[in-house]
């Protein structure tokens, strides 16, 4: 792989699959998945088709994943969601790493409807959520279409866990 952009793009992004697969236990001591044939397996998506459908599946979340220096949440935002719909995934967030963090440290951005619906999916009050999963509201100016919620990778896994549990998965 030529063009370093790419390549430290690409090890975020494993490095992100990699986290979540062990968190939400998925892989063996040795970082081996237990079934890799499991559905429920986060995996890096391959590219098919002209429409994008992200960077790493995390059922029901398609992740968009983001190694930049300066972030730009809004416009990721809506990218993530294009490609949760490409995708037929449900949901679409933002990860963003943190210079000098560890992965668990990472940014996950969501934007406050999609926050809304995996709140009304899990039956939990706004209130009850951002103390369950350290949620931080961004407002940028009077367009709410720019607010988004923020948590950290670690809380977010919590997150995938709870919905996951919440009912029968597809």
């Amino acid at each position: 792989m030529a063009n370093p952009n790419k390549r430290q793009g690409t090890a975020w992004e494993s490095s992100v699959r990699n986290y979540l697969n062990r968190v939400l236990g998925l892989v063996d001591s040795a970082g081996r998945l237990l079934n890799p044939a499991d559905g429920m397996n986060v995996r890096r998506a391959a590219q098919e088709g002209a429409k994008d459908v992200g960077d790493v599946h995390c059922w029901p979340f398609v992740l968009e994943c983001k190694d930049v220096r300066n972030p730009a949440v809004p416009t990721w935002l809506r990218q993530a969601n294009a490609e949760a719909e490409n995708a037929n995934f449900p949901f679409g967030v933002v990860v963003h790493k943190l210079r000098g963090k560890p992965v668990a440290s990472g940014r996950v951005h969501v934007s406050v409807s999609t926050w809304t619906a995996v709140r009304n999916y899990l039956g939990v009050p706004v209130d009850d959520a951002a103390g369950l999963y350290g949620v931080e509201y961004r407002a940028r100016g009077l367009e709410t279409a720019r607010w988004y919620v923020s948590l950290s990778l670690g809380d977010f896994a919590d997150l995938v866990s709870d919905v996951r549990g919440a009912h029968a998965v597809p």
